[in-house]
């Protein structure tokens, strides 16, 4: 995939946690994108070394992943936030 194509994918997996897990957090849409991306990489990591997969592409199976390791970040992210 390309930089743009995880991009879209990080925006898309964003809103999606967001919806998974509301409430307020700083940073807007830029953060959502950041965490979307990052989720979908480390989602990929975790489904490779669990076996279950990678995120490779636009498929329902790479997109759950990528959502699950974007929703792992984003819980990550509230509690450091919430630390400071």
């Amino acid at each position: 995939m390309g930089v743009l194509s995880w991009i879209i994918l990080g925006l898309i997996v964003g809103i999606i946690a967001k919806f998974v897990i509301p409430g307020k957090d700083p940073g807007g849409i830029f953060i959502t994108i950041i965490l979307g991306i990052a989720g979908a990489f480390v989602g990929g990591f975790i489904g490779s070394a669990l076996g279950l997969g990678s995120v490779t592409g636009f498929d329902i199976r790479s997109l759950l992943i990528a959502v699950g390791g974007s929703i792992l970040l984003l819980i990550v992210y509230r509690a450091i936030k919430k630390e400071k």
